[in-house]
């Protein structure tokens, strides 16, 4: 489950009208293709800038959590960003291809679990030692790999050392995405067993 933090739509939305405008000028216009570029990328740079950014929680109602509780919750999720991020970048530049994979899945299950508590701000509780803790030393141990990996000559005691504790916190990372996914269940069960039994007591008449 992907979210968008910051400014990372505007810089999709105004990617997508420079090079409409492009297009539009070059091949529609008629104007020749180098200035037509050099318009669009101005174009680009104003939207960027001029387009408001996504707010985390954006049109939830202030009254259901409070004014002072959703800001914390904003500083939460936007302080977890940055380690997500973080993992994101050490997989594209780990070379050993389990453990750039490994980072990677870290990157994403903590995206996914980012998501959800916007999505259900109550499910933060549920995962705040995952987000201001888990996370951080994650991506921290992840960056340590990349910058030792990188070195001329690297200990391999200590990239198989790290390696094991990324296992290690995969393990970790998909229990607390499954713990929100089961909290989401609530009453599933319950509710089956409820529906089993009226559906057998209506088609047995």
């Amino acid at each position: 489950m992907r979210r968008w933090f910051g400014n990372d739509l505007n810089w999709i939305v105004a990617g997508l009208a420079a090079a409409a405008l492009v297009a539009g000028l070059s091949i529609l216009v008629g104007v020749p293709f180098l200035i037509a570029v050099i318009i669009g990328g101005l174009g680009f740079a104003g939207l960027v800038f001029v387009l408001p950014p996504r707010q985390l929680f954006e049109g939830l109602d202030e009254k259901t959590l409070g004014k002072g509780q959703l800001a914390q919750l904003r500083d939460l999720l936007a302080t977890a960003e940055a380690p997500r991020q973080q993992l994101a970048m050490a997989a594209q530049t780990i070379e050993d291809p389990e453990v750039r994979l490994r980072a990677r899945h870290l990157a994403e299950i903590s995206g996914d679990i980012i998501g959800r508590v916007e999505a259900n701000p109550a499910s933060a509780t549920a995962v705040r030692r995952f987000l201001t803790y888990y996370l951080p030393r994650a991506a921290e141990i992840a960056d340590g790999y990349r910058l030792l990996e990188h070195k001329r000559n690297p200990d391999t005691r200590r990239l198989t050392e790290i390696n094991t504790v990324l296992i290690k916190l995969e393990d970790a990372f998909a229990h607390y995405a499954d713990g929100l996914v089961d909290a989401a269940l609530g009453t599933l069960d319950a509710d089956l067993k409820l529906l089993q039994a009226t559906l057998k007591q209506d088609l047995g008449r």
